[in-house]
């Protein structure tokens, strides 16, 4: 098994997190992994995306050329990688920001209005988490509580305070 995604939106919207948490959620699972940030020098507003690899074989290459499932957080990154994804891969985007309807016949589609659910529980700035949770609930490749260790791994000591709102984010992906 091996799967290969790419998180792509704009800095800021905590792409490169969501693809951290993933990456080790597969680390959890006893997978093999790899995490590669891409940004541009931007703080925040520019692109940014980052590959992940989770697989149970060796990984040969960090670089994700052709993903089978784009995490795509708006419309630029949309309109930049959906070429690209692997045939029988799948688009997991943002509805608040993507339409993606009518891309590709051989790949599914997948949106949520995840900016909007963050937005109405009181989770303002995790829509990348809400994401994170309908990616966990469509591939089912990693557990529960290596959710919630990939979490507590990833966010910083000094911001400990978060992790019950970026758990509770993920789980109302898993909801939608």
């Amino acid at each position: 098994m091996t799967k290969r995604f790419l998180f792509a939106g704009f800095g800021g919207q905590g792409v490169l997190f969501a693809g951290k948490v993933l990456a080790y959620a597969g680390l959890c699972e006893g997978y093999n992994v790899t995490w590669l940030p891409s940004y541009g020098p931007e703080t925040r507003g520019g692109t940014s995306n980052c590959s992940v690899v989770i697989s149970d074989n060796e990984i040969g290459s960090p670089l994700v050329a052709e993903p089978d499932i784009l995490v795509a957080m708006n419309r630029p990154s949309y309109d930049k990688h959906a070429a690209d994804i692997a045939d029988g891969g799948a688009l997991l985007a943002d509805l608040t920001f993507v339409d993606c309807d009518g891309l590709r016949e051989d790949i599914s589609s997948i949106s949520i209005p995840a900016t909007a659910i963050a937005e109405e529980n009181g989770l303002s700035g995790l829509s990348n988490m809400v994401l994170l949770g309908k990616l966990f609930k469509q591939t089912d490749i990693i557990s529960r509580n290596s959710i919630r260790q990939a979490v507590e791994k990833s966010v910083s000591a000094a911001r400990k305070d978060l992790i019950s709102r970026n758990i509770l984010a993920i789980e109302l992906g898993q909801k939608h």
